[in-house]
């Protein structure tokens, strides 16, 4: 269904135009030629026609042309056609068969319809080709095929979807920083009064989901200005010197509706450092930046435009595109705090209905990390789960479970694991919440699992109870001890010849942070407190022609040596732990055969020897392994454990 309010398409609008034109043409074309007198009566093929002039059947006939229009002696009206090299005896049968014949001239248009049907065909092409010229240079706008010189910034104007500072929450340095701007949108005077300019651009940095965008429109809401929306790809096409004509017109168009706001989101697509491409300095990429850099700040100035851009990648930014004059302002927009990440879940759920169970203060806490983008789709996946529950009202349990969708994956009920396979991969998880428990630098086990999640066939999730922004070694180290804890599990209970593949995410992690201690944060002992790069080789076209020397092969050696070792400080810590526990082992492992989750306060009580009460009623703790389960076994990883990584 189409919407009203939508304004007609101008390019079927012109082609409408012209098929009107069209129209208008052949009518006076027919109204000028005037009414054409048809002919009528039986069409009699010629040699018929000679056979009743011979039987004296013809009563008259008239030539038309190369036609013959006649009567018989019954007066009935017939036509023929004379063939094309003509009768010469005809004239004289007809005088022997006294058949009264006559001739009249072919009817002749006039002078002014024959003078436009001969300029029709052209009209008809030339007015073809002015309409396919304007949509080329137009496209109805600034789409055609010809108008990839034209910017295609999108206008917003402030009374379409505005956005203001209400609905931005989680970042408030950020829109602090910014609040200038506002001001000066608002009042410019207040400014140029006391000689004070005020920043031409303003660069926001900060990981994907955050709010950038959201906060460029913000500003634009609260000063009640145009708002200009172009993202840093848009500049680039394959041929040279488009992008510059773009970002010329772009600022054409932003003079026009001045004071306006840019914003260029993803500017590192365009605003990477020059001099590191094939094309040298006619690469495309670079004349666009060039042309960006001298609108932002060359001999025009461009009063009362402001220029603010998103990007994720400051580092690859060029120098001169950072430089006071151009963004003087670099602005971090970065993952909320617990208090931010409270203010944006009150924000998302203005416009759902919530039980009165609902506290966003304790699903901030419980979603460390999170993003702004990620806080809402974790309101928006609570709803649909409630609507798919048939609820009227959003409830804390879909929050609950929306987070675990989110942070665990969905879970995979279908996939039915034998009896061997539900026990190791029970016997894993416990391993990893055994040992997390022992570790006093460990995070809180939010929830264990063996219900398959994502690719994993079991999962044990650990948050922190507050935001952390640093690590420590003893943590890092608890973390190591922790990764290890399914591998040693396995090893324990089935032995060394039974231990699966299932920990590979484990050991990933663990080699991972190991390096990191070791080439990044100087935690070795051996090595000191040094940064190390790693030896790779540089691709160029598709092949490997130079390797990048880092580190000497005897550092290289002494690296892989202390990341071992760390890694095998992890394993023995964990097999201790699991070895002077085995009870505990065995008394967790039980309790997810046959409850499939525990929480981290379950976990506790199953350790303690409590019995743990269900909305089923009460369920009793069975022995190890006893489980009727049999189906066709699947292949995955084995589990793990989700753990913050270390910054």
């Amino acid at each position: 269904m189409s919407d009203p309010k939508r304004p007609p398409n101008p390019w079927i609008k012109s082609l409408g135009l012209w098929a009107a034109i069209l129209l208008a043409l052949v009518v006076v074309v027919n109204v000028i030629q005037g009414p054409s007198t048809s002919a009528t009566g039986t069409v009699l093929a010629y040699s018929d026609f000679l056979t009743k002039v011979d039987e004296g059947s013809v009563k008259g006939i008239e030539f038309r042309g190369g036609e013959i229009q006649g009567k018989t002696q019954a007066d009935e009206a017939f036509r023929t056609t004379i063939p094309p090299l003509g009768d010469p005896t005809l004239i004289q049968k007809l005088r022997e068969k006294g058949v009264r014949f006559d001739a009249k001239p072919e009817e002749q248009r006039g002078f002014l319809a024959q003078l436009l049907l001969s300029m029709l065909p052209f009209v008809l092409m030339i007015g073809i080709w002015i309409f396919v010229m304007r949509q080329m240079q137009n496209g109805g706008g600034r789409g055609g095929a010809m108008g990839f010189g034209k910017s295609r910034a999108k206008l917003l104007v402030p009374k379409e979807g505005r956005v203001t500072f209400d609905d931005v929450a989680g970042i408030d340095e950020a829109r602090e920083e910014l609040q200038e701007i506002v001001e000066f949108l608002r009042d410019p005077q207040k400014f140029n009064r006391l000689g004070g300019k005020i920043p031409k651009g303003a660069l926001l940095v900060g990981p994907p989901g955050t709010g950038k965008t959201l906060l460029a429109r913000a500003i634009a809401g609260e000063a009640n200005v145009p708002f200009f929306n172009i993202s840093g790809s848009d500049f680039v096409e394959m041929f040279v010197g488009v992008g510059a004509s773009r970002v010329r017109d772009m600022f054409e168009q932003a003079k026009k509706s001045s004071p306006c706001i840019i914003f260029i989101d993803e500017i590192d697509a365009v605003g990477r450092s020059r001099g590191a491409g094939l094309g040298g300095g006619n690469d495309e990429r670079e004349q666009t930046l060039n042309q960006l850099l001298v609108e932002m700040d060359g001999f025009d100035a461009n009063e009362g435009i402001i220029i603010v851009a998103a990007t994720n990648r400051p580092d690859v930014l060029d120098p001169a595109l950072l430089r006071p004059g151009r963004f003087d302002r670099q602005v971090t927009v970065g993952r909320p705090d617990i208090e931010g990440r409270e203010k944006i879940l009150v924000v998302h759920m203005r416009k759902v209905p919530m039980a009165p169970d609902v506290n966003p203060r304790v699903i901030a806490r419980g979603t460390p990390g999170f993003s702004g983008a990620d806080l809402a789709n974790l309101v928006n996946e609570a709803a649909l789960l409630a609507a798919r529950r048939g609820k009227r009202l959003v409830a804390m349990a879909e929050f609950e479970d929306a987070k675990d969708r989110v942070m665990m994956g969905t879970e995979r009920k279908s996939m039915v694991m034998t009896d061997d396979e539900k026990k190791m991969t029970a016997y894993h998880e416990a391993g990893h919440a055994v040992v997390s428990l022992h570790e006093a630098a460990s995070d809180p086990i939010h929830k264990a699992t063996i219900i398959p999640r994502g690719r994993a066939l079991g999962l044990v999730m650990r948050l922190p109870e507050r935001d952390q922004y640093s690590y420590h070694r003893d943590k890092m180290f608890a973390n190591l001890s922790v990764s290890m804890g399914g591998r040693v599990a396995e090893e324990v209970i089935f032995g060394h010849d039974k231990v699966s593949s299932g920990a590979s995410s484990d050991i990933s992690y663990a080699t991972d942070l190991a390096k990191n201690m070791v080439t990044q944060w100087g935690m070795s002992d051996k090595l000191g407190p040094l940064k190390y790069g790693e030896n790779q080789e540089e691709v160029f076209l598709g092949h490997s022609v130079t390797k990048t020397q880092n580190v000497s092969e005897e550092t290289a050696r002494v690296i892989d040596a202390e990341v071992k070792a760390i890694v095998m400080a992890g394993y023995d810590r964990a097999k201790q732990v699991l070895t002077d526990n085995i009870d505990q082992l065995h008394r967790v492992a039980a309790a997810l055969l046959e409850l499939e989750t525990l929480s981290g306060d379950e976990i506790k009580r199953v350790l303690a020897g409590e019995q743990i009460v269900r909305s089923s009623g009460l369920t009793s703790l069975p022995s190890p392994g006893s489980t009727g389960v049999s189906a066709i076994p699947k292949t995955g990883r084995r589990g793990g454990f989700e753990a913050p990584a270390p910054i």
